[in-house]
């Protein structure tokens, strides 16, 4: 964590106390305000130390002395430093946040981080594991080594629902009872932003939902309104899920490393390569913006780019 007390030489410039008082008061103020954990606060403090530090090499000490044309050359900086373009995005969030703190104190009278931008870096795509994998992966049955019946139970409902419905983490272990209607064979979701949403529920992971609520009512009280719920009768949480996810795929023999949102991308994946209806796909995802589901068409395009290399006879070359 930087130290934001910052001890220059005799050629550089310090920052003064005004400033130093300013730089505490928007800490205190995410800790008291918006309840920030302390890895966030931490994240803060090294994004905020490394611009102070930035300042201070190039003769800036006060922040009412700062222009976009700082910020735009400190993001510079960092790039030609190998700075990571999505770490850069996040220095300058960063950055935006604390100027508007000082803006709204009265300090500034505007940010100097308005209109600048991080440079752009390679869109990453979301991984996908192919439809053999993820049948071997939901394939959980009870072998020699003694599972829990019971758990066994909730994990496959838990694998089959993740993959029937593309659900986040968050909104499966947010699930009640009462959301899932069997008899219709969907599932209602309450995703990011509080939207709601209702998305169809496989017939197999129906079944195992069913298996699962006969398993679960020795494990709950009366009032339990949760969907899954752990051998203690209470909510699952997100990081037992996590562990769940896999222990399951090493158990199967997975060459991949699962995680819970590695199902949503499947579910996206597979869905969109058989129908090719992005606006259906956006709908059972939750997406508010198309842009954000059309990331999966490129998935697509790869699949075929694929399946063209190894099957038209002039993708590649012959070997004279």
């Amino acid at each position: 964590m930087p130290n934001l007390t910052i001890a220059s030489d005799s050629q550089q410039p310090a920052w003064s106390a005004r400033d130093q008082l300013w730089m505490a008061q928007w800490f205190e103020s995410l800790r008291s305000e918006r309840r920030l954990s302390p890895h966030t606060e931490a994240a803060y403090r090294r994004d905020i130390g490394a611009f102070t530090d930035w300042c201070l090499t190039d003769g800036v000490s006060q922040f009412d002395g700062l222009s976009n044309d700082h910020l735009r050359r400190f993001a510079a900086h960092q790039h030609r430093n190998h700075l990571a373009p999505r770490s850069i995005q996040r220095q300058l969030s960063a950055l935006r946040t604390f100027f508007r703190f000082l803006m709204r104190e009265g300090h500034l009278a505007k940010s100097p981080a308005m209109q600048v931008r991080a440079p752009k870096g390679m869109k990453r795509l979301p991984q996908a594991v192919d439809v053999d994998r993820m049948s071997r992966l939901l394939d959980v049955t009870r072998t020699e080594d003694a599972i829990d019946p019971v758990l066994m139970a909730r994990d496959r409902a838990i694998l089959e629902m993740l993959y029937s419905s593309g659900l986040r983490l968050s909104e499966l272990v947010g699930l009640n009872l009462t959301d899932v209607d069997l008899n219709d064979q969907t599932v209602r979701v309450l995703g990011k932003g509080n939207r709601q949403r209702i998305v169809p529920l496989g017939a197999k992971a129906v079944q195992a939902f069913r298996v699962w609520l006969v398993e679960r009512l020795p494990l709950v009280e009366d009032t339990e309104t949760a969907a899954f719920v752990g051998r203690g009768g209470r909510r699952l949480g997100a990081r037992a899920v996590q562990l769940r996810v896999g222990a399951w795929a090493r158990r199967q023999g997975l060459d991949v490393h699962m995680h819970p949102h590695l199902f949503r991308h499947s579910f996206a994946s597979h869905l969109l390569e058989s129908s090719h209806d992005l606006r259906g796909v956006q709908e059972m995802l939750g997406h508010a913006n198309i842009s954000t589901t059309q990331i999966y068409t490129h998935l697509d395009f790869q699949h075929l780019a694929k399946v063209y290399d190894e099957a038209h006879p002039r993708a590649h070359k012959r070997p004279r």
